[in-house]
């Protein structure tokens, strides 16, 4: 009894400092938004109005200064993101994820219009979950599909479902850039990324989210792949819930 005591002293003080961090990360990244949307702001503003006036090393300094504090802006925005996640509770209902991973694909099609993209969703992939937060998962899923594909002439993208040892699992492939697979411990990981910045945009927060997601619903995430072949997204809810 009194380690069973003891424990749950512990889990309660681990909640507890969860929640203290979440509180502390959202509050930082909140005050910290608009020093950094100014110096944005300004510095674009310098590079418009008075562009022309600024050569050499100024201009790439001020280019620079542009360019950085537009990543830390979306560093921010990202950060507050991912606090928001594990705020409030989850609420359980019936969800369609083939309608909603069909919603988050017709926006993608929408801002990125001229991309080639062949994309298959089986029907019927009912499950129990907070559809709002659900929803965050596919849509962050597909973006990095649609992201990791765009060097290709056509992009194919899959999300369907299989049984294996008793237990339903969901998987997002494409034949997108894959990555090695010596580092994917790395992607699950705040601000980790296994491309450069140049090649694809990003913060590294994408799959952190859909971590904790899938997790505070006590479902698991992870992903396979091989280099310039493709990779694949797997996760997992359960079945009641």
């Amino acid at each position: 009894m009194a380690l069973e005591a003891a424990i749950a002293e512990r889990t309660r003080d681990l909640a507890i400092a969860v929640k203290e961090m979440e509180s502390f990360t959202y509050s930082v990244a909140h005050d910290l938004r608009a020093p950094v949307r100014a110096i944005n702001g300004f510095s674009r503003a310098l590079l418009e109005d008075y562009g022309d006036q600024f050569a050499g090393e100024p201009l790439d300094y001020l280019l620079r200064i542009s360019r950085a504090s537009e990543r830390m802006g979306q560093l921010i925005d990202d950060l507050l993101k991912l606090s928001q996640v594990g705020r409030g509770d989850v609420e359980r209902t019936e969800v369609n994820l083939s309608v909603l991973a069909a919603s988050a694909a017709a926006r993608l099609t929408e801002r990125l219009p001229d991309r080639d993209v062949r994309l298959a969703i089986q029907d019927g992939m009912n499950t129990r979950g907070d559809g709002r937060l659900l929803l965050i998962v596919l849509e962050n899923l597909l973006d990095n599909a649609w992201k990791f594909t765009q060097r290709r002439e056509t992009a194919e993208i899959r999300f369907f479902t299989t049984n294996e040892d008793g237990r339903r699992i969901f998987h997002i492939a494409d034949n997108g850039s894959g990555f090695d697979t010596r580092y994917r411990h790395k992607l699950f990981a705040p601000f980790q990324r296994l491309h450069r910045a140049d090649e694809f945009e990003g913060t590294g927060i994408g799959l952190v989210i859909v971590s904790r997601i899938l997790a505070r619903h006590g479902g698991d995430v992870w992903i396979d792949g091989i280099e310039d072949q493709g990779a694949t997204v797997s996760f997992t809810l359960p079945e009641r819930s």
